[in-house]
């Protein structure tokens, strides 16, 4: 079971390879455009002036008495180290690794001789390229040394390449490393506010823009924090005070006359136990970002325990015990979700089997609430985890809930790094899906991302 969280594209990767990748096919660029308009045509012409100084020398070595033709050798190897012999026999074929400047003087020899010319190589302590052409009727041989060339382009222009691709990715990375460590700070604050808790105030440094964003963000994180705990101290003092007339009417129904209609009485005690209901779910929903200590809980022993719940409750459900799935979460969070799942599960199950199932892999613990009922249109999918809202038109009416069931698990999920979500269930009915991540897998709160790549939803 793999994980869409896995494989995230940051910004900072992909800023800094697209930055260099845009630099590096500059700089290639600019090198194609220096290779063939500036070092070529200098190649080109130093080629052409050592096979000229070459020729010269074979036409001079001819024309002169062969009693003075040593002195000329000598001369010609002190000053120009250039080693001239009269040959008899052709050196054997060897190839010269095709070198760029090479090639060019074989043409240029060629032009000036109006003969085949391949410069051959070979190894003397050091290796040697020879010339061998005819001039006046004579077998001349022509050689220099290879460092003779003194400058190696193709090796200089593969430096020049190293070096612009290595400072080009270190500039990127400094680059974006300016702008993305920000960024990553503002997003790890976000990540813990969403999660209930108050971030430290970030430092408000660096280029205008990003101080200006950061300072927005520290205001937007005080003003939430406020609003949240705003909230809570409004729910939980309107569900107190509320408690206060509810005792006094629960006291005046058992007050009542014997001879009072006992179905009157029946549903005044419903209509209170669902008030007393409502407000202990407001305070829930009022409480659903502070976060739990974690502790370590075995997934498996808490399906089994609110799976033995729902059937002393009347509901039919299928779990088998499996082995145990340990995981440090906030118990009484997991349990709460599980509960209002199973809850859901059981009220628009249709009265049929629920079944409860978890996989624990090492990335995470992936926890199915099933049943049979008749669905969720696709395009509801979402808007049944907005507190309040019921979907009358698809599930019963008679047995509808207050609408802070699914809006309490996904609070306390999001709060928690885990993910909550309903999908279509093969054959009918519906999937409640619970994912709590492994602790290097955690995913930002809020995202929907809950179906492992490769499946259609269906459970």
């Amino acid at each position: 079971m793999s994980f869409p969280w896995r494989r995230r594209r940051t910004l900072f990767r992909s800023t800094a390879t697209t930055l260099a990748v845009a630099l590096v096919v500059f700089q290639l660029i600019v090198l194609a455009v220096v290779a063939y308009y500036v070092m070529l045509p200098m190649a080109r012409r130093s080629a052409d002036d050592l096979a000229a100084l070459m020729v010269l020398s074979a036409q001079t070595w001819v024309e002169l008495p062969p009693e003075t033709r040593l002195d000329f050798e000598l001369e010609l190897a002190k000053n120009h180290n250039l080693w001239l012999f009269h040959a008899t026999t052709p050196l054997p074929r060897h190839d010269h690794l095709f070198l760029p400047y090479v090639m060019l003087l074989e043409d240029a020899l060629g032009a000036r001789t109006g003969q085949t010319i391949q410069i051959k190589v070979t190894e003397w302590e050091r290796p040697w390229f020879w010339v061998e052409f005819n001039m006046g009727g004579q077998f001349i041989r022509i050689g220099f040394p290879r460092d003779h060339l003194g400058v190696s382009p193709p090796l200089a222009l593969l430096m020049v390449l190293v070096a612009t691709v290595a400072l080009t990715l270190i500039t990127a990375v400094i680059m974006v490393r300016r702008v993305a460590r920000p960024l990553d700070r503002l997003a790890e604050a976000a990540v813990r506010i969403g999660q209930g808790e108050m971030p430290e105030i970030l430092p408000e440094t660096g280029a205008e823009e990003l101080v200006s964003l950061t300072r927005t963000f520290n205001r937007m994180a005080q003003q939430v924090q406020e609003l949240l705990a705003n909230r809570t101290t409004l729910l939980a003092g309107i569900s107190h005070d509320l408690r206060t007339p509810l005792a006094r009417m629960r006291l005046a129904v058992e007050m009542l006359p014997r001879d009072a209609d006992p179905k009157l009485v029946a549903r005044m005690e419903r209509d209170l136990e669902e008030m007393n209901r409502l407000i202990g779910q407001f305070l829930e929903l009022s409480r659903g970002l502070n976060k739990e200590a974690t502790q370590e809980t075995d997934i498996n022993q808490l399906l089994n325990e609110l799976a033995s719940a729902a059937r002393n409750s009347g509901t039919t459900v299928e779990h088998l015990p499996e082995k145990p799935c340990v995981r440090s979460v906030g118990p009484m969070a997991l349990r709460r979700i599980l509960s209002n799942l199973i809850e859901n599960a059981a009220r628009y199950g249709a009265g049929k089997a629920i079944t409860l199932g978890c996989e624990c892999t090492g990335e995470a613990a992936l926890i199915r609430v099933l049943d049979r009922g008749p669905g969720i249109p696709s395009d509801q999918m979402e808007s049944v985890f907005r507190p309040f809202f019921r979907l009358e038109s698809s599930r019963s009416s008679t047995t509808g809930g207050s609408g802070l069931g699914l809006a309490i698990a996904r609070q306390l999920a999001e709060a928690n790094g885990w993910q909550v979500a309903l999908l279509p269930r093969e054959g009918g009915g519906m999937e409640a899906r619970l994912i709590i991540p492994a602790p290097a897998a955690v995913p930002v709160p809020g995202s929907r991302s809950v179906r492992p790549p490769g499946e259609s939803g269906a459970g």
